[in-house]
């Protein structure tokens, strides 16, 4: 990918109000993300470039409250669309109450019509299935809640 591809994949970024972009081409995958963390938004003008194979499912999170100091979310990596299943007639990746492996494939985010299988990095058991099949989602919404494995 050269600059001028790069420039272009930004000015449609802006033009579309867009913060993130994730695009695969011939076996290579880039992620560009509008923005720096701690900055607020509105003086960010600066463009971050991550190759897309760094990014993974579940940048998890544990959350505050006391009765559910133990459960782990797993926040969606990008902004697409969210399936449960890899075809509407199909079955979901996973159910509540399944127990998941890290690795596993629990859902599909599509993202410029290619669909990305989003795996597990965490072993444990799904609590809570926090968004609904064919629902949008920005990056870092909460899509499982899962009780981590003793």
């Amino acid at each position: 990918m050269n600059v001028k591809e790069l420039k272009e994949m930004i000015a449609l970024m802006n033009e579309n109000g867009l913060v993130e972009i994730e695009i695969e081409r011939e076996g290579q995958r880039i992620r560009i993300k509008k923005g720096m963390a701690g900055i607020p938004e509105e003086t960010q003008e600066k463009y971050i470039i991550q190759p897309a194979a760094a990014i993974s499912a579940a940048p998890v999170s544990k959350e505050t409250a006391p009765s559910e100091a133990k459960r782990i979310e797993i926040k969606a990596p990008m902004v697409g669309t969210f399936y449960r299943a890899p075809a509407p007639d199909a079955p979901p990746f996973v159910e509540v109450g399944n127990d998941i492996e890290p690795g596993q494939v629990i859902c599909i985010i599509e993202a410029m019509k290619l669909m990305n299988e989003i795996k597990s990095e965490v072993k444990g058991k799904i609590v809570d299935i926090v968004v609904e099949s064919a629902q949008p989602v920005e990056f870092g919404h909460v899509l499982f809640l899962i009780e981590p494995a003793q």
